[in-house]
């Protein structure tokens, strides 16, 4: 669970043994091998693990355009706005943050993307922009506004239905309907948009992959030198440390000790490891803007009973959301049976604490948090190339909390897992 910002009980558990829990890539051959911490005093000994990390090509991302100008079609939208932030990237390739100078494409849908940006910052956006199309800066004094409906008419975009890509700020879109003079119609993008980003093609597939054996590994090098009288933020500087030694870009590192992983973001109460401390850490980090999100729990020394049955009853929690993930299964029903059989082991009933309090899982890729999510109602069917966590806990206020979480993505044949489940409470990475 990203903390920045951030899923038929009997028939699911009995099917348990057919599921795909086959973890990929490298990490199959390096959980092989000794903790990284085993084997040195500091992380500046582990080696990059991305050097053959393949980011998204211009044909890919053109490929992408050229699916979302085809639903645009279908649906008679004009184009399709977009400011700065993921959606831009996984169009175009541009990279860039927002403040209040608008930077933003306008996606015809005939024709080639059009980007309006801050004049004196045109030449940092072009630095990452992949597909062609033409840059239409504007000076402070100027409108962007006016120039994103300069491009709609410059695209024969005369008026009718325009989309707005979800995350759009509304005074982009005011801006832009009040500069357009009452000629157009906004319209909300977002499943023209998550049409294109929800399944993932090889390419992205690769990427978390590689991102999720670079968490792992760096998770297994913590575990292995976590030590009494730590803080958490020793932690996951350790943890950050170890991520950028083999090659990831840190994206967060949320560690969670004693009282503090009852409360799945955190408390602001001081914690220090001692003997007997419930450790949850929740980390991840990207490669060419993939990302990765595991959790493990464990207890330095020795856990008492009711740790073990609360990590091993989480743990089935797991196995139980993989089970039920069956293609055309609506995501919402994993979320229904993992809170099934929490609730059959005394815990809730729904979000009540102590127990589950929140959604099993979330859609991951170029985000954290994507759509769609493993939470009840949520009618997605499961297609081939959609990417989740898979993340339940069980959170005690007042004691502990234990919270796991591997990604995995939908194949023909079932859910297959970029990182294999941890293995007991004594044995987490």
């Amino acid at each position: 669970m990203d903390p920045m910002r951030r899923r038929a009980f009997l028939a699911a558990a009995a099917g348990l043994g057919a599921v795909a829990l086959v973890p990929g890539g490298a990490l199959a051959e390096a959980a092989k091998r000794p903790a990284p911490g085993k084997a040195a005093s500091g992380p500046g000994a582990l080696k990059p693990m991305t050097a053959d990390a393949r980011p998204i090509s211009v044909a890919e991302r053109l490929a992408r355009i050229g699916r979302l100008q085809r639903a645009m079609a279908e649906k008679g939208v004009g184009a399709l706005i977009m400011e700065s932030g993921s959606s831009l990237d996984y169009f175009t390739g541009v990279q860039w943050h927002r403040s209040e100078r608008t930077t933003a494409a306008v996606i015809p849908v005939k024709g080639e993307p059009i980007f309006v940006t801050p004049a004196f910052e045109e030449p940092s956006v072009r630095e990452t922009l992949a597909v062609g199309g033409e840059v239409r800066p504007w000076n402070e004094h100027e409108s962007p506004f006016a120039r994103i409906v300069g491009a709609l008419k410059d695209r024969s975009v005369m008026g009718g239905d325009i989309a707005f890509e979800s995350t759009t700020r509304l005074f982009i879109v005011d801006g832009v309907r009040e500069a357009g003079g009452g000629a157009y119609r906004v319209v909300s993008g977002d499943a023209l948009v998550k049409g294109v980003r929800l399944i993932k093609s090889p390419t992205e597939l690769a990427l978390m992959q590689t991102a999720n054996d670079v968490t792992l590994a760096a998770l297994k090098y913590v575990h292995a030198n976590v030590r009494a009288g730590m803080s958490p933020g020793e932690i996951g500087q350790m943890m950050n440390a170890a991520t950028a030694a083999l090659g990831g870009a840190p994206e967060f590192s949320l560690v969670l000790i004693n009282e503090a992983s009852a409360y799945p973001h955190g408390s602001k109460q001081k914690q220090s490891l001692r003997d007997g401390s419930v450790i949850l850490m929740d980390v991840g980090c990207t490669v060419h803007g993939y990302q990765s999100d595991i959790s493990r729990t464990w207890v330095l020394g020795s856990p008492t009973a009711k740790q073990r049955k609360v990590w091993d009853t989480v743990k089935k929690g797991q196995e139980i959301a993989l089970a039920t993930a069956r293609l055309g299964t609506p995501v919402g029903a994993i979320d229904d049976a993992v809170r099934a059989y929490y609730e059959m082991q005394g815990w809730g009933p729904g979000y009540k604490l102590p127990g589950l309090s929140h959604r099993t899982g979330h859609g991951i890729g170029l985000d954290g948090h994507e759509p769609p999510y493993l939470v009840h109602g949520d009618a997605t069917p499961l297609a081939p190339g959609m990417c989740f966590s898979d993340e339940p806990g069980i959170y005690i206020p007042g004691e502990f909390g234990v919270r796991l979480e591997d990604c995995w993505h939908m194949t023909p044949e079932g859910p297959k897992l970029f990182t294999p489940l941890a293995r007991s409470i004594e044995d987490p990475i």
